[in-house]
């Protein structure tokens, strides 16, 4: 492997929630009676932060009121998350692969951290993964490199030694504002050209590139 330390996002990268996150919006819309939104907008912002992506979608900014919103979206997330969530099938071997050269991988997410270890314990993974850093670790979401940051700390490792890999322009702009290699995945929403115009190392189909 190139790098010591592999370093993940989740949705769209890691995994595929799509069916379960369009679950938790259209029950939070219909709830609160925001009409008119379609699947494809909510799509487009899966990996930003919650708060940003409820506000940009139903064009809601009342703070009190999206906090209803957020909350109302958990309490969904929790009955339907985990069982409408699949991780990708290169993403078992890869991690082994990752562990059996001497590797580390960790996942850094604006996904809840719980969502994340929930996942990875239900798929038997655990042991594979050093660290999962989601919102309850930092202030700043993504693009901000915080949590980024603050993975490499907790593995260990430095910016020369981590590569960040993800499927959209946020985790794009993680990477290089943490100084660290990138490389884009393209499993997610962003195309191969949207990417090409951002600091790379590589853009890969999917992860089973990496088994390589």
């Amino acid at each position: 492997m190139d790098y010591k330390a592999y370093v993940f996002d989740y949705d769209y990268t890691l995994a595929f929630s799509e069916r379960a996150i369009l679950m938790c919006f259209y029950h939070i819309f219909d709830k609160f009676g925001y009409k008119g939104i379609s699947e494809q907008e909510i799509v487009l912002t899966i990996g930003m932060a919650l708060t940003d992506a409820i506000a940009k979608l139903s064009g809601e900014y009342d703070p009190k009121r999206l906090a209803q919103l957020v909350d109302e979206f958990h309490r969904k997330a929790d009955e339907v998350m985990t069982p409408y969530t699949v991780l990708y099938p290169p993403v078992e071997p890869l991690l082994r692969k990752i562990i059996a050269e001497g590797g580390l991988a960790g996942i850094v997410s604006n996904k809840r951290r719980e969502r994340i270890s929930d996942m990875i314990a239900t798929s038997g993974l655990n042991d594979l993964i050093g660290v999962i850093i989601g919102p309850e670790d930092f202030k700043n979401f993504k693009p901000d490199p915080e949590g980024l940051i603050l993975a490499m700390k907790r593995l260990n490792v430095s910016k020369q030694d981590t590569v960040y890999i993800g499927d959209n322009m946020i985790d794009a702009l993680t990477a290089k504002n943490a100084g660290v290699d990138f490389i884009a995945v393209l499993t997610g929403r962003t195309t191969e050209k949207e990417f090409s115009a951002q600091p790379h190392r590589r853009i890969i189909r999917d992860l089973s590139a990496l088994l390589d």
